[in-house]
């Protein structure tokens, strides 16, 4: 099955909100927000973004200038270049890459589920190791 990438060339200038659901690279200059939340976004290494991004997967090839969320994995490779903070469970920085700002790499939503908190209002006692008791045989 052949899946659906779309490619915005390098002479191309987008000012606004961008938002899709199929797997984008950019080339060009995109300023504003880019929402591909279930898609790969590939900045190439023409690419220019100022811009707020979210997406399941973020490649960075080119420059990008502003904060980005990833629900799996941003990938920064080798002259790639990041001004921003960054939010995902999975973080690669290539040598070579530039990137300034802070990584917070959240755990997947569904990790999170899986193994609830215990309620605050309810404290939890520490397991205690349980002491040999001595058995009694008649009265």
């Amino acid at each position: 099955m052949e899946k659906d990438i779309v490619n915005i060339g390098k002479s191309v200038v987008i000012k606004g909100e961008l938002n899709g659901s199929e797997d984008l690279t950019i080339e060009g200059h995109v300023e504003g927000t880019i929402q591909l939340k279930d898609h790969v976004l590939t900045i190439g290494p023409n690419g220019r973004i100022k811009a707020q991004v979210f997406a399941k997967a973020v490649i960075v090839l080119g420059e990008v200038t502003g904060n980005g969320t990833a629900s799996d994995k941003v990938d920064i490779r080798g002259n790639g270049s990041v001004d921003g903070d960054i939010i995902s469970p999975r973080v690669a920085i290539a040598e070579g890459a530039h990137f300034r700002g802070s990584v917070d790499m959240q755990r997947k939503a569904a990790t999170a589920q899986a193994k609830p908190a215990p309620s605050p209002s309810v404290p939890q006692p520490a397991p205690q190791p349980q002491a040999a008791q001595p058995q009694r045989v008649g009265v």
